[in-house]
């Protein structure tokens, strides 16, 4: 079994339906000649259902409300409440898709690079609303690679106070390497994808990936 395979097959990462449309979106962001501008409009279309899809993980309780026509409905309300948080940069671009589903949500942001020392994944920044533990955490990034700055944020979100089973992965791209190095080391996270590419090379590029996201979405390609 290849690890695309067991990665896609494993309880915890949901993937996206895979519509011809969301086949489509994803083709003209993966174009290496898709103009800047319709790269921004196809992937915010891209992030928005992703959020959509993420909001099905959280808790609901029954409410019974009563339509314009005098007689009750049996529904649903969601229960908790929610914030995102963006490993910065190329998570920030998935910030205003959470704001379009979620109004007035507060946002908090990761700075992680790696260490040149030492190769690992540094904390150099953390702003995080004050009341983080008694949310549920939308974590953006749209690209996991090896998982090493997205598992150091969920560190620093843990340490925070928030319980592993309230955070969400929400991502565009993942390499299954990341995504079960993330899913081994967090046993209750869940991780919400569009798609799973084949694997990362020997620079930890994923392939067949779509280039450096950040740069692409906001326009400072060499």
């Amino acid at each position: 079994m290849s690890l695309s395979t067991k990665a896609a097959e494993h309880s915890r990462l949901h993937l996206l339906p895979q519509t011809n449309q969301l086949k489509g979106l994803m083709t003209i962001i993966r174009d290496a000649d898709t103009p800047r501008g319709d790269f921004v409009f196809y992937s915010d279309r891209v992030i928005r259902l992703l959020v959509e899809e993420g909001l099905n993980y959280l808790p609901v309780v029954e409410k019974q409300v009563t339509t314009p026509m005098g007689m009750a409905f049996q529904g649903v309300a969601f229960e908790g409440r929610i914030c995102g948080v963006s490993i910065m940069r190329a998570g920030e671009s998935m910030e205003q898709g959470l704001r379009e589903v979620c109004t007035s949500v507060r946002i908090g942001k990761v700075l992680i690079q790696r260490d040149e020392r030492t190769a690992q994944p540094k904390l150099y920044y953390s702003k995080l609303p004050k009341d983080i533990a008694d949310r549920w955490v939308l974590l953006l990034d749209p690209m996991l690679a090896t998982g090493g700055s997205a598992m150091k944020c969920i560190e620093v979100l843990l340490e925070a106070g928030v319980k592993e089973e309230r955070i969400l992965f929400i991502n565009l791209i993942c390499a299954p390497e990341g995504a079960l190095a993330m899913l081994e080391k967090f046993p209750k996270l869940q991780i919400i994808t569009a798609e799973i590419d084949e694997s990362i090379d020997s620079n930890k590029f994923i392939l067949p990936g779509l280039g450096d996201f950040g740069d692409r979405y906001f326009g400072t390609e060499d």
